[in-house]
């Protein structure tokens, strides 16, 4: 099976079934891309049986090629990633992405998360 994240937001509808699935989106960070801000990738994830079993993220202006497998970690480039061992949330950096839905339900649920997210006592 095949959901392309374009045809969705264009309104087609799409069931995640169990069946392998190939998950593509090929300017993921569309309203970047309008906006000539660099921060652009494709991405592409295989799912089967409802779980991801890999993702590929290819970020154009940077030349960076992400990977990961289920079970093997991920890589930039080929070089393999590790998340850091800092335990303490006041020295973590949060970053969120507002999404471009402004229905008014939508704008609430938003709120409402940034509201949880400034509470936490996190560097920045």
């Amino acid at each position: 099976s095949f959901i392309g994240e374009e045809s969705v937001a264009a309104g087609e509808g799409s069931i995640l079934t169990d069946n392998p699935t190939w998950i593509i989106d090929p300017i993921d960070g569309t309203t970047n891309f309008v906006h000539r801000f660099p921060f652009v990738a494709v991405s592409i994830g295989f799912v089967v049986n409802k779980k991801i079993e890999f993702g590929i993220v290819y970020s154009c202006v940077e030349d960076k090629m992400y990977t990961a497998r289920k079970g093997k970690g991920a890589f930039c480039n080929g070089q393999k990633l590790q998340v850091s061992g800092q335990q303490d949330i006041t020295k973590s950096l949060v970053v969120t992405e507002l999404g471009s839905n402004r229905d008014p339900e939508t704008i609430k649920i938003i709120l409402s998360n940034m509201e949880r997210l400034l509470s936490i006592p996190i560097h920045g």
